[in-house]
């Protein structure tokens, strides 16, 4: 694929023109974030950005995400119906409480969009609107897919298993997600793996409860457990391959009620992450087997489970190279810039590219004036985006579909 990519259509001035409404839905959202897998405002806001639009709109049973399908007027070269490419943008926020002191923050006490999910879901709805007026243009089907429950609820897995992408099978798919760490305008993002997978680590380390000052006639479970979370790191750093890398962190420890009591358990919670299946499997296998092992040499019992999280996010190489090569085509003064690792957060876009080859970037959206390296992160009270870099977002979106639809991923 060359790098001196073109695309037919100024998506770059097109992306501009619809800024102003970009702007405005991604603060309407903003004002009223919603958590879970349920968010009728954001929901109702989206539809109301799309309506008039030459779209089908689908429902998700299990959640308040829906579809818009899009079926161009030109026929492609992959069948009589042409290729079919999906395009998704999420829309839940945090139970966070918002402290960035802007005009049009969070009125939702303990809610707060600081994942850009409300950037996301504009963006998303502008490119929609874009397509739509070039309609007769396109040579295949677009699918917009809004989506609520990425923040640990798993609603893309939700909207699969309620069949939505089967109603247009796409044969690809891209997402965009917002980065206040990386310089507004830039694209950001990596062949193979971008984010790990999300798996949560749960035990319950049962001994014998007595007296604090007796401990010869218990069972204390605490030296216990503190010697199966040491030996959990330990395992980390000497049996995990470098090249394949896990990060097992202990997050929650609890036990007790008094200076002078010895408990009968103690639990523990944290997060296992991983870049392959086989690694994850491994890792799974090895916490069981830590846990219960060093509970019995000390007379105790280790109950232990693992909630599954979300796959790990695989990115296309043929994909990844599209958004790369288009990036200078889009707005995107600075280009691309190639990830040197994966980063070890999760996404539940891991479960699109798990049917469907694909990919996500990262797109910076640092304020002007502000220092990426110092912006406040993701998942912060005070974190803030340039608005203006979404016309950036939107004409990728375009980009990516027009492209896709002429030529495929080769």
């Amino acid at each position: 694929m060359s790098t001196t990519l073109a695309t037919r259509t100024d998506w770059s001035a097109i992306g501009a023109e619809q800024l102003a409404d970009v702007i405005a839905l991604r603060r309407a959202i903003h004002a009223e974030p919603e958590v879970g897998l349920h968010c009728p405002l954001t929901t109702q806001k989206a539809k109301a950005a799309l309506a008039g639009l030459p779209l089908e709109i689908h429902d998700s049973r299990s959640t308040t995400g829906f579809i818009a399908i899009l079926r161009g007027g030109r026929t492609g070269g992959a069948g009589s119906n042409g290729r079919t490419v999906l395009l998704r943008g999420d829309m839940d926020a945090l139970p966070m409480t918002e402290e960035t002191g802007l005009p049009f923050a969070s009125t939702i006490p303990g809610a707060m969009h600081a994942c850009g999910h409300d950037a996301h879901t504009a963006m998303l709805a502008g490119a929609a609107r874009a397509l739509c007026a070039r309609r007769e243009e396109l040579s295949g089907t677009v699918v917009f897919m809004f989506q609520p429950g990425e923040e640990g609820h798993h609603g893309a897995r939700h909207m699969i298993e309620d069949g939505l992408l089967d109603i247009a099978r796409p044969e690809a798919a891209f997402a965009l997600h917002i980065s206040p760490n990386a310089p507004a305008g830039i694209f950001v993002g990596r062949e193979g793996a971008l984010l790990a997978s999300t798996d949560t680590v749960l035990a319950t380390i049962r001994g014998k409860g007595g007296h604090a000052a007796m401990p010869h006639e218990a069972i204390d479970p605490i030296p216990v457990a503190c010697a199966i979370v040491a030996a959990l790191q330990q395992h980390v750093a000497r049996r995990v391959p470098v090249a394949d890398p896990a990060v097992l962190t202990i997050t929650q420890f609890h036990a007790g009620s008094s200076h002078n009591i010895i408990p009968g358990e103690v639990k523990l919670m944290g997060t296992l992450r991983t870049l392959s299946e086989d690694t994850r499997t491994a890792m799974r296998a090895a916490f069981h087997q830590i846990a219960q092992g060093i509970a019995a040499a000390h007379g105790c019992v280790a109950d232990t489970g693992i909630d599954e999280g979300y796959p790990v996010t695989m990115n296309d190489p043929r994909a990844t190279r599209l958004m790369r090569d288009l990036s200078t085509q889009v707005g995107s003064q600075r280009g691309w810039s190639t990830m040197p690792a994966p980063m070890m957060g999760g996404e539940d876009f891991s479960y699109v590219l798990r049917d469907v080859p694909g990919a996500m970037a990262f797109l910076g959206v640092a304020a002007p004036g502000t220092d990426p390296r110092t912006n406040p992160p993701l998942h912060n009270t005070r974190m803030t985006i340039d608005e203006d870099v979404m016309a950036t977002g939107v004409a990728m979106h375009c980009a990516l579909a027009e492209h896709f639809l002429e030529h495929g991923l080769d």
